[in-house]
């Protein structure tokens, strides 16, 4: 016998719409952190959703908790995330995972009037997420950091210091 698949639910156009929609909620998250208002990245997460960094034990749970932390970022910081790799998994019509590959661009000390000299990613690694589909809308439930390369956060007025 056969076991059915939860996806098998699933027409060839939900699948990729589904797809799309949570590959689009990885670039939106990028995006407001480097362009945009970064506190609104919880606007992208369920309402429990979680962000998490088992290296360093920070774990960011519920939409209020998530927009204090990310606005809390320096108003001085400079960064630029390039994502690449983006493979998403739906598993049911309401639920999906991705794997996400990245390198962070940053400084802190930015006051825009000068460009940065171009310098090597502050850090490396892939983002591990899980989506729901919550009244017709598909939101972020978790990311995970993973940083196999780090560093500090290089300060462009002066010595290098760690934020």
């Amino acid at each position: 016998m056969i076991e059915e698949n939860a996806t098998d639910e699933l027409g060839p156009l939900e699948r990729l719409l589904a797809e799309r929609a949570c590959e689009r909620l990885i670039l939106e998250h990028v995006r407001r952190l480097d362009l945009g208002d970064p506190g609104t990245v919880c606007e992208l997460f369920t309402p429990d959703g979680v962000w998490e960094w088992p290296y360093d034990n920070r774990r960011i749970e519920g939409r209020q908790a998530l927009r204090a932390y990310f606005a809390g970022r320096p108003a001085d910081r400079l960064s630029r995330r390039m994502c690449t790799n983006i493979l998403v998994t739906v598993d049911s019509p309401d639920t999906a995972t991705a794997t996400t590959y990245f390198a962070t661009y940053r400084v802190d000390g930015y006051t825009g009037d000068t460009i940065v000299p171009a310098r090597p990613p502050a850090n490396i690694g892939h983002y591990e997420d899980t989506f729901r589909k919550l009244e017709g809308r598909w939101l972020m439930a978790s990311r995970t950091l993973v940083l196999p390369f780090g560093g500090p956060t290089e300060h462009v007025g002066g010595a290098d210091r760690e934020r």
